[in-house]
Formats: structure tokens, C-alpha cells, sequence
């Protein structure tokens, strides 16, 4: 490993909360020193960063690699590739693959791929059910022992609650942690968009928001009987938010995170039926995305996810109704949180703690400027214009509701173990 100097950098760490301007040394994949340096150091190699911001990696809590089992949307290559083009130095990978990561040989396996590319460090979720088809609960200790960080079933609910209910137990047992979206499938249907009266004149059919708060109520239910910890995967409306916010002021174990675009986007932006605004959970009112943006300030939501979602181009030119969900992400989580703290005049630390140290809390590691800190770090620009240009993204991923929009905060280096994946 080589010893880095990165010189006359903005220190941003979001755990203490500070900014300076001062040298980091970074030795052995670690930070050595801040300011001065350590005796007997010997420089390899010299980052200029005047002018720049130097901070923690980024730590994304949801983005599908699309491997295995999809890899005609995307690659595993492709999409670590945009991770470090984005300052993601932890990328986190729901289990609903094909197959589904629902046996530790599998988790292994996909955990070696990503490390033999020397990249962003991959952290997987294990499938919480067996094929994630909510009958049979897996072997959660293998799994654990693979190396999946917490359990999940991705977008399918369980529609058994005693099944649900003996996950907790055996989760709460052991202190393992479960990632649930909450959403109970029977208000859900066919519907495509959130039901309001934007969704009535589209003739769209709606997702109503009970959907989400009638399995948040049921998990915070499960939670007091069990004691499990469980962490609500991209909340999407104000009245789930309060029912969070009630169950956090009660001393639940309970954390949440919502998807970049909710913070920016809402129903109204669909516009005529543009298939790129089509997200699973839906956009919802612009009185739920205000909602989300209080939550984020009061500290009700604790991170923001990218949600990358890599969709093919005959995945969005369809109609809205039979188009597929999501878009790439993971190059855009930092400008775009970026333009939620400059918005709501949060400093710098605050914001970018949504996005490194706080789901890097979750992960059990700490994401800080600390002397002994893994150097996991994102070097950028705060004040460089860009252009979202699809051909230009990293992710093979190309499609975003995002394109043509000018962003500011541009990834100039990205080091991951104290090395240089990005420049």
C-alpha cells in the first residue's frame, strides 16, 4: 500500500461535525494523521487538494448490482465502477437476485466477485425467506456467517405475518437486523402510481399510502413483541413518517432511510405519463415529499439511499403503466444531497452524514476523519457544474429522471483501503 498525501483539503468529518483545512496522511489503508505528519512518514504519492472537499466515502444502503441473474440491465463491473465514480466506497445489495441470496454459497461467492474487482467494498443482504417467497425462513446464521449484514425480502412482503413474527424472534435472538419495505401487497394490486387526484385524471391506477402505513404499524407491532431491530428500507409519505417518529420517541430499535429521488421528486412530476419518473415505492404528494424533507432535518429519516435500480431502455419505452421501476443512482447521491442541504441551509457535515457516517453506523463501522479510520474516502468539488448526460454515466444504468438536469458537486477522487479507484 502507498502512503498518500492529500494536501490543503476542506476536512468535512460528519461525526465531529467539523471543517478545516489541513493535510491527511493515509498509511496501511488507514488515516495516520491529520494536519502533521506521523514520524518516519515517507510520501508515495501527493493529492492536491486545494480548493476541494475531502470527507468519508459514501455509504448507500440500497443499489442492485443486477448480478447475479440480470446482467443485460447491468454488471457487477458496470455498477462498482459508478459506485467509485459517485464517492460510494460501501455499496449495500438487496437479495433479490436470481437466484436469490438465499444460501451462503452464493453470498460468497458475489462478495469475492466484488472484492477481485478492487473497487467500492460490497455488504449484502441476506434473503430473509427462502426465495423470498415468504413460506420459509432461511438459515439466517449461515448466512450471517457468509457475510450478509441484515436480512431482507427486497420489494415482495410477506403476506404471512407469523411468518414475519418468527423471523423477528429468531432475528432478536441472535441481534440480527431485518431491512423491510414496508407495504402490504393486498392495497397495492396493480397500481402504478400514487393514489391521488393527479393519478384519477392520468387514469392511473393508485397506490394508496395506507398501503405503507398499515405494514408499518403491523412491524411496530412485531417489534414490541420481540425486541428485533428492523430498519424501514425508502419511506415514502407523511403519515408513515409520524407513525416512524412516534415509534423512535418510544425507544423502538428502529431506523429508516428514503430514496434520493423522493426527496426531490413528486406525483405531479410524472407529467405525461414519463415513464422515468415510474418508482417503486410511487412518488407520492408534494405534501409527502415536503413531509420527507422535515423528517430529514429533525432527524426522523437517519439516511438517504440512492435506490439504484439499473433499468434497460425497453424497460422505460413502454408505457408508464407496464414500465419497469427505478433508475440508476448511484453518480447522482451526492449531488443531489448536496442540493437538499443547500435548499434547506443544512452545513455540510449534516448532509453529508446522511450519506456516510449515520448508514455506516448501521453497517458497524465508523465513516470519519478519525486517526485510525479506514481511509475510505471521496475527494469533490462542491462547487463544480455538470451535466447529467446518459452516455457519460459510468452505471450501465442509464436511464434516471435526472437527465439533461445540471447537478453541482463533482467526485474528483475516490480511494477505497487508502488507494486511488477513482480519478
Amino acid at each position: 500500500m502507498k502512503n498518500i498525501l492529500i494536501k490543503n483539503g476542506c476536512l468535512v468529518d460528519p461525526i465531529a461535525g467539523t471543517e478545516q483545512v489541513a493535510d491527511l496522511y493515509l498509511a496501511n489503508g488507514k488515516i495516520a494523521a491529520v494536519d502533521a505528519a506521523p514520524a518516519g512518514f515517507v510520501v508515495d504519492q501527493t493529492i492536491d487538494a486545494t480548493g476541494l472537499i475531502v470527507a468519508p466515502g459514501l455509504v448507500d444502503l440500497a443499489a442492485r448490482l443486477r448480478e447475479p441473474g440480470f446482467e443485460y440491465k447491468a454488471t457487477l463491473k458496470s455498477e462498482m465502477a459508478a459506485a467509485v465514480a459517485g464517492g460510494v466506497t460501501s455499496v449495500v445489495c438487496p437479495p433479490d437476485t436470481d437466484p436469490v441470496l438465499d444460501e451462503s454459497g452464493l453470498v460468497m461467492n458475489l462478495r469475492q466477485r466484488a472484492k477481485s474487482l478492487d473497487l467500492a467494498r460490497l455488504y449484502p443482504v441476506g434473503a430473509l425467506t427462502v426465495g423470498l417467497k415468504g413460506k420459509e425462513i432461511t438459515e439466517m446464521a449461515m448466512l450471517k456467517e457468509a457475510g450478509c449484514v441484515a436480512f431482507s425480502q427486497g420489494d415482495v412482503p410477506i403476506a404471512d405475518l407469523q411468518v414475519l413474527y418468527r423471523a423477528m424472534q429468531y432475528a432478536a435472538n441472535f441481534g440480527y437486523e431485518l431491512r423491510l419495505r414496508p407495504e402490504e401487497a393486498s392495497l397495492v394490486n396493480d397500481g402504478v402510481a400514487h393514489d391521488g387526484p393527479y393519478a384519477s385524471r392520468l387514469g392511473l391506477t393508485g397506490i394508496p399510502v395506507i398501503a405503507e402505513t398499515i405494514a408499518v404499524a403491523q412491524i411496530v407491532q412485531l417489534m414490541r413483541a420481540t425486541g428485533c431491530r428492523v430498519h424501514l428500507a425508502r419511506m415514502s409519505s407523511a403519515a408513515g413518517l409520524d407513525l416512524v417518529r412516534a415509534a423512535k420517541a418510544e425507544g423502538l430499535p428502529l431506523t429508516c432511510d428514503v430514496s434520493i429521488n423522493h426527496i426531490h421528486l413528486a406525483d405531479i412530476d410524472i407529467g405525461f405519463f414519463d415513464s422515468q419518473y415510474r418508482f417503486d415505492p410511487p412518488l407520492r404528494a408534494v405534501s409527502d415529499r415536503d413531509a420527507i424533507v422535515k423528517a430529514l432535518n429533525d432527524g426522523t429519516i437517519d439516511a438517504i439511499c440512492s435506490d439504484h435500480s439499473p433499468v434497460d431502455d425497453d424497460g422505460k419505452l413502454l408505457p408508464f403503466a407496464q414500465a419497469e421501476r427505478g433508475a440508476t443512482g448511484l453518480e447522482l447521491l451526492l449531488p443531489l444531497t448536496l442540493k437538499w442541504a443547500s435548499s434547506q441551509h443544512i452545513s455540510l457535515p449534516q448532509a453529508l452524514a446522511k450519506i456516510s457516517s449515520m448508514p455506516a453506523k448501521m453497517l458497524g463501522f465508523e465513516a470519519g476523519l478519525a486517526v485510525g479510520n479506514r481511509a475510505d474516502l471521496v475527494v469533490f468539488d462542491a462547487n463544480a457544474h455538470w451535466q447529467v448526460i446518459p452516455e457519460r454515466l459510468k452505471s450501465q444504468g442509464k436511464n434516471t429522471p435526472f437527465i439533461g438536469h445540471e447537478m453541482l458537486g463533482k467526485v474528483k477522487f475516490t480511494l477505497v483501503k487508502g488507494k486511488v479507484v477513482f480519478a
